[in-house]
């Protein structure tokens, strides 16, 4: 992978290093080399000027960094201690984050273990990540038209609020990309229904039939990811969605299928994140604290915006949103006679919602 800035060469992959070598590089001044093991490149680097390169997170043969630095390059090493990498170029897939078949053993939950030791080395590893995971995003997200959906983690698989999610999802997919917060109950339902959008709606029954078994990652994670992976299986080539959920939140695994996932130790920089890549509208399903959170995050950046940098609002479930939490009459009020006025709606069913924004 690799992506040109004016002078700057951003390198993430050895068989791209290796090319530029081999076309006759001099100099690798403005090169920007991440995450990149070199320890058998130490006679390219040993006769290339380096002064003005940057090499974050990699590694070099003994001695190598020493004569990088005493030459005029920035180098930032790999922290070997840190679970995850420092320097991301990519966002996670699944398979990165359950990279065993044991959930205690792996990186989703060994990462989260070492978020909560304390420290500025732990604190500057982890903004790092966080900033590389920003990076990939961006680069992620650029072209694609992203409709986020909000709601509770509490809807249990086999219930009509998650099976609700999932077509939502699976409506959006079909001309949209979905963007979700990345755990489970409406979150892991929405990314499902835009894993199943390549295939017709009596696929996506039998896929919340079978998830039905496994309704809760409590108490079992492990069996709740294994549910998901054996979905995965039966209908693969599913379409793609992302997923943006937290270690912060360590009780909240995230979910199978969300086919990019960026995965921030920061909640804070996470929840604003998640809001801004929507560029095509927000659909806000029933949800408690961090929802009505988010509603209103959301009504604050369409508040000031002026009409083209509008994104739509949907809240779905009259009944919920003006009596159970009766946030739509203060987004009706806040939105009177303001540019985002025409693009807040309370609707009854997802397939309004869909109809909207799809």
């Amino acid at each position: 992978m690799k992506r040109r800035r004016g002078q700057v060469v951003e390198v993430h992959d050895l068989d791209d290093f290796d090319e530029r070598v081999r076309a006759g590089v001099g100099s690798l001044a403005g090169w920007v080399v991440t995450g990149l093991d070199l320890r058998d490149r130490g006679d390219v680097l040993a006769h290339r000027r380096v002064a003005g390169a940057m090499f974050l997170g990699c590694r070099f043969a003994n001695g190598d960094e020493l004569s990088l630095t005493e030459r005029g390059a920035l180098v930032f090493p790999a922290m070997p201690t840190v679970p995850v990498d420092t320097w991301p170029s990519r966002l996670y897939s699944p398979a990165d984050l359950y990279d065993t078949p044991s959930y205690a053993a792996s990186l989703d939950a060994r990462a989260y273990a070492w978020s909560r030791e304390p420290g500025r080395e732990p604190a500057l590893a982890r903004a790092l990540h966080d900033h590389g995971i920003d990076t990939a995003l961006a680069a992620w997200t650029k072209g694609r038209s992203l409709v986020g959906v909000m709601g509770g983690h509490a809807a249990d698989r086999g219930s009509a609020d998650y099976a609700d999610a999932a077509r939502l999802g699976h409506g959006i997919a079909a001309s949209r990309t979905v963007a979700t917060g990345g755990g489970p109950g409406a979150m892991e339902a929405a990314n499902l229904g835009a894993w199943m959008s390549r295939r017709a709606s009596y696929d996506l029954d039998g896929a919340l039939d079978e998830l039905g078994r496994v309704p809760s990652f409590r108490p079992d994670i492990g069996a709740w990811v294994d549910a998901a992976f054996e979905v995965r299986d039966r209908w693969p080539d599913g379409g793609e969605s992302l997923g943006i959920p937290t270690w912060h939140y360590g009780h909240e695994p995230p979910n199978a299928f969300a086919t990019s996932i960026a995965k921030y130790f920061g909640n804070p920089v996470r929840e604003a994140i998640l809001l801004q890549v929507c560029n095509a509208g927000i659909v806000f399903l029933p949800g408690a604290g961090g929802t009505v959170q988010e509603i209103f995050q959301d009504a604050c950046e369409n508040y000031y915006a002026d009409e083209s940098s509008v994104a739509p609002m949907v809240l779905v479930g009259r009944a919920y949103w003006t009596s159970t939490f009766p946030a739509w009459p203060l987004l009706q009020a806040l939105a009177r006679g303001r540019a985002m006025e025409p693009h807040v709606h309370l609707v009854d069913t997802v397939d309004e919602a869909v109809t909207l924004l799809g």
